[in-house]
């Protein structure tokens, strides 16, 4: 009987994605983890299979209450919109990864913290890959980033860089950006995911060895997500999302990961010609100011983060002069602002809406995206239908439901104290606001109805009058519960018509 031979798995060919390394038994036309056509190759005979034997540790484990904290304690980078989203500053050996769109101000923002973290004691590094060593020094030279201890290569290979971190020492690492540093034993392109993985993996293992701060510079895809494998999120400390309209001066830095601290802090940032500065108070950039107020326009508080800023919806309704009339927004949320125009004509009884030219924006080039935002909304789109201005010195805050009710929304005392602070007077919220800042009135609405009767009443037929201030609040009717800060009174509120409770 003739004795067959069987192929060892040794012999058995396996085949290998040159993008992202996945390996398997058989040839696909199609990486199913990259989702890359084309790049599955035969790569030899299968891996064994191997097993890690125990080896030596390198620092003996110890109860956590013994382990030295202090090494871990952040250190402020000398921005403080950026150390405000980090939690503090750099931590030593963190690794950060700053991703944005093209031409938001990243490679600005980093040349600019890596001149101030630069002293006598402390050398940067910073690595470019994407452009030269000249062309750094003339952003350097616009921005005011010029310092002796600020060490700058233009580098794409991943050894180079490492040779620089050893002749350098520095105690922070700037590398723009981890999409154009190759390794050359890895296969597949710069910017690849296996070129990618390798780069910022000998990255991490380099800063945590030597304590070092790395800041990583990442690209994004078109739909908004960080370029390359999403293991490099996982391998990071921190992520940070550099965001803003390059038709508007305001960045945001927002923090979507941090070992070191909480996701919910934003940064805000204004981009001029001489660089880039920090906004501790940005909510001037999103007002205009006004001696009289103007049909269509509300202001609301909006919470980035913990950060309460004031905002203004501006609105503008005028005949179609086509079958089927325009909808057009900037800064909010296209879906958002039809379903306002829907309660209004169906639960606030204004009519001829769905046959007039809409428009809505926002100012300073915000993003309005939370649901508080929808009661200022709303207002400011009846404005604009009435031709009416809304009183003066007012905020709405509020979410508004299908059923035109206002519902409550998170962080109403932080918003009202922020809208107390720039010297607004009063405010419609939904029912139980909390406490109440000194000097703020706030009127307690139910539902769409009553929030619109802060519109000075016309006659049918009659052209509005324009009227502002208590002047147009006095013949609104009452427009819900007033209430005022100051305890034990009971007065007459010039928007509601009522008594204060």
């Amino acid at each position: 009987m003739a004795s067959r031979t069987r192929t060892s798995a040794k012999d058995r060919p396996s085949y290998r994605c040159t993008e992202c390394g996945w390996t398997t038994a058989k040839w696909l036309g199609r990486c199913p983890e990259c989702q890359t056509w084309g790049t599955v190759e035969e790569a030899g005979g299968a891996p064994a299979v191997r097993t890690t034997a125990p080896g030596r540790v390198s620092a003996a484990a110890l109860p956590i209450g013994q382990v030295d904290g202090r090494r871990a304690t952040a250190r402020a980078t000398g921005v403080p919109e950026l150390d405000r989203v980090l939690g503090g500053g750099l931590v030593p050996g963190a690794v950060v990864l700053l991703a944005g769109e093209p031409g938001v101000g990243k490679s600005t923002l980093l040349l600019d913290v890596a001149a101030r973290a630069a002293t006598e004691q402390e050398r940067t590094l910073y690595v470019t890959g994407e452009e030269s060593a000249g062309q750094v020094r003339l952003r350097a030279d616009r921005i005011g980033a010029i310092a002796d201890h600020l060490y700058l290569a233009a580098e794409t290979d991943l050894s180079a860089v490492l040779g620089h971190l050893d002749s350098v020492k520095p105690s922070l690492l700037v590398l723009d950006s981890v999409q154009t540093v190759a390794s050359p034993e890895i296969d597949g392109a710069p910017g690849g995911m296996a070129q990618v993985r390798e780069v910022a993996g000998a990255l991490i293992r380099a800063s945590k060895e030597r304590g070092m701060s790395t800041l990583l510079v990442g690209h994004v895809t078109k739909d908004g997500a960080i370029a390359g494998p999403r293991l490099l999120e996982h391998l990071v400390d921190v992520v940070l999302h550099f965001e803003g309209d390059r038709h508007a001066r305001l960045r945001l830095v927002r923090g979507v990961k941090n070992r070191y601290g909480t996701t919910d802090e934003v940064g805000c940032f204004e981009l001029h010609d001489e660089g880039i500065t920090g906004l501790a108070d940005p909510s001037g950039l999103f007002l205009t100011r006004r001696a009289e107020p103007v049909p269509g326009t509300c202001l609301t508080v909006t919470l980035e983060g913990r950060r309460p800023l004031v905002a203004e919806v501006q609105a503008l309704t005028v005949d179609s002069q086509i079958p089927s009339p325009r909808r057009t927004t900037s800064g909010l949320e296209t879906s958002r602002v039809s379903m306002m125009l829907a309660v209004l004509e169906q639960r606030g009884k204004i009519s001829q809406l769905g046959k007039r030219d809409i428009y809505s924006a926002t100012v300073g080039g915000v993003r309005l995206t939370e649901p508080a935002a929808d009661l200022a909304i709303a207002l400011a789109l009846a404005s604009a239908a009435s031709d009416t201005p809304l009183p003066k010195n007012l905020v709405a805050i509020g979410e508004v439901g299908l059923a035109g009710e206002v519902r409550r929304v998170t962080g109403v005392q932080r918003r009202l104290s922020e809208a107390s602070r720039l010297g607004f007077t009063h405010a419609l919220v939904p029912a139980d606001p909390g406490r109440v800042p000194e000097g703020m009135r706030v009127i307690e609405v139910a539902n769409v109805g009553e929030a619109l009767r802060v519109l000075p009443r016309r006659a049918r037929g009659e052209r509005p009058e324009r009227t502002t201030g208590a002047e147009g609040a006095e013949r609104s009717g009452g427009a819900g519960r007033a209430r005022r800060a100051e305890s034990g009174t009971a007065e007459v509120s010039p928007l509601s018509g009522g008594a204060a409770r």
